[in-house]
């Protein structure tokens, strides 16, 4: 199965590795580090020009990437599910 995770972006179900909400997240110094070294590491795919919701960090082919996405984590995962 495959999620939206944003208007432009799709991924496969089996490939997520995570869904996260950002103000949970970044609340804490180790998801404020990994959201820095994703960045600083190039894995970051902003897809949304919007105000951040959540992130999806997904293995694609054995590299990580972490998609930025305006939807919440809470409807993301009810994709998901589907």
């Amino acid at each position: 199965m495959y999620m939206r995770v944003e208007e432009n972006i799709v991924v496969s179900t089996k490939d997520i590795i995570g869904i996260f909400d950002m103000d949970n997240t970044t609340v804490s110094r180790l998801g404020r580090n990994f959201l820095a070294k994703s960045q600083k590491s190039g894995l970051i795919i902003n897809s949304t020009d919007d105000l951040p919701k959540s992130f999806v960090v997904v293995n694609d082919k054995g590299k990580t990437k972490v998609f930025i996405s305006s939807v919440s984590s809470k409807i993301l995962a009810k994709r998901g599910l589907r």
